[in-house]
Formats: C-alpha cells, sequence, structure tokens
C-alpha cells in the first residue's frame, strides 16, 4: 500500500477498533494505579499516626516507671527510717543504763 492510496473503511473501522481496546486497557491500568496509589498514601498517614502513637506510650511507660521506682523507694525508706529509730532508741536505752550504772543519772 502507497502513501497515495486512502485505506478502506473497514481498515479504519479495525484501527478504531484496535485503538479503543488500546486506550481502554491504559485507563483501567492507571485506574489501578491511583487506586494503589491512594492506598499507599493512607498506608504511609496510619503509620505516621502509629508511630505517634508509640511515641506516646513510650513517654507515658517512662513516666509510670518512674513513679513506680519513687513508690518502691518510700517504702525502702520507711523501712530505713523505723530501723534508724530502733537503732536510735537501743543505743538511747544502752547509755542511759550505762549512765545510771555510773551514778550520773
Amino acid at each position: 500500500m502507497d502513501l497515495q492510496s486512502p485505506i478502506s473503511r473497514g481498515e479504519h473501522e479495525e484501527f478504531r477498533r484496535r485503538m479503543e481496546e488500546d486506550h481502554d486497557r491504559t485507563n483501567k491500568r492507571l485506574s489501578i494505579l491511583e487506586e494503589t496509589v491512594k492506598r499507599i498514601g493512607e498506608l504511609t498517614v496510619s503509620i505516621e499516626k502509629l508511630a505517634t502513637n508509640m511515641q506516646n506510650m513510650t513517654d507515658v511507660q517512662k513516666e509510670q516507671g518512674q513513679k513506680l521506682e519513687a513508690l518502691e523507694s518510700r517504702d525502702g525508706q520507711m523501712w530505713r527510717k523505723v530501723v534508724g529509730h530502733l537503732v536510735t532508741s537501743i543505743i538511747s536505752i544502752i547509755v542511759g543504763y550505762l549512765f545510771a550504772q555510773i551514778g550520773i543519772m
């Protein structure tokens, strides 16, 4: 077929049909791609929210750990105070007894 002769109506219709099929395939692929990009964007936002929540949870856990440590040390401090007072009382009794034996009191 040379460039001077026109194409037949049938050839033109076949070409048009194939072009439309190609456009349809391309449009479907673009639609799928757009949906995929949309889902990736949603996933990115979800991951950012998850990271923020995890950071907040970590901060809360640190605070709770510090509070727990303070509570646990309070019991130890109270016990040390009680033992200290007992030791002081015993020493006072012994010193008082010694002074009474010597006759100072």
